[in-house]
Parts: structure tokens; C-alpha cells; sequence
């Protein structure tokens, strides 16, 4: 079992759910159930999917853990620039929010590679 609190990629999407919690706070009433909803899980689902590979027994399962944890965080990119592009972010956490998302992929997506690479 490996241990998630480890990993740079937890820590950065762990920080990016708080931000991201923040950030929809002011999202409009009517969005509660709707965008606010979807982009709030798509961030919640990152670190969660990268806490459940590390606890898999297995090198594939940990890799299919960490795949599904890319692709919701490209589901979360994609939502917050939706979100900016409907004028519910202030434009004072655009550039910050954006930074941590493009980190987090960074960092999860050489996590990847570097598992996938033949030893």
C-alpha cells in the first residue's frame, strides 16, 4: 500500500478542492444544483481517485486510479474555464485557480508517465 499524503500530485489536488470550494462559494444561486455541483465534484474526485490507486494492491490499478484522476481533473479545467466564461469567477482568482489546475496535471500526468515507463 502506498501512502497518498506522499505525493506532490495529492498535496496539489488536495489544495486545488479547497480552492476550488472557495472560489464557487459566490457561484449564482441557481447554479447550486448545476455547474457549482459539477465542478465541485469533478475536484473532489482528483485527490479521491489518487487516495484509492495508492491503496490498491496492484501496479495497473494503481495506474487505472490515477488515469480516471487525470481525466476529472481535465473535466475540472474545462468547467472552470466554463464557469470564467459565464462570469461566475471573480477575475482575481482566475489566474491562481488556472496556475493550480495546470500544476496539478503537470505533476499527476509525469506521476503517470513515469509509472508507465518500462523499467
Amino acid at each position: 500500500m502506498r501512502d497518498h499524503t506522499q505525493l506532490a500530485a495529492f498535496k496539489l489536488a488536495d489544495a486545488l478542492v479547497v480552492e476550488i470550494y472557495l472560489v464557487t462559494q459566490n457561484f449564482p444561486k441557481e447554479e447550486m444544483f448545476g455547474l457549482k455541483s459539477q465542478i465541485r465534484r469533478a475536484a473532489v474526485s482528483v485527490p479521491s481517485n489518487i487516495v484509492e490507486g495508492c491503496a490498491r494492491n496492484t501496479a495497473t490499478e494503481y495506474l487505472r486510479f490515477l488515469d480516471i484522476a487525470f481525466g476529472s481533473l481535465r473535466e475540472l479545467s474545462y468547467q472552470f474555464d466554463l464557469s470564467k466564461r459565464l462570469g461566475f469567477v471573480d477575475s482575481d482568482r482566475c489566474t491562481e485557480c488556472d496556475q493550480r489546475i495546470l500544476e496539478t496535471e503537470k505533476v499527476l500526468a509525469a506521476l503517470i508517465r513515469a509509472l508507465r515507463e518500462p523499467k
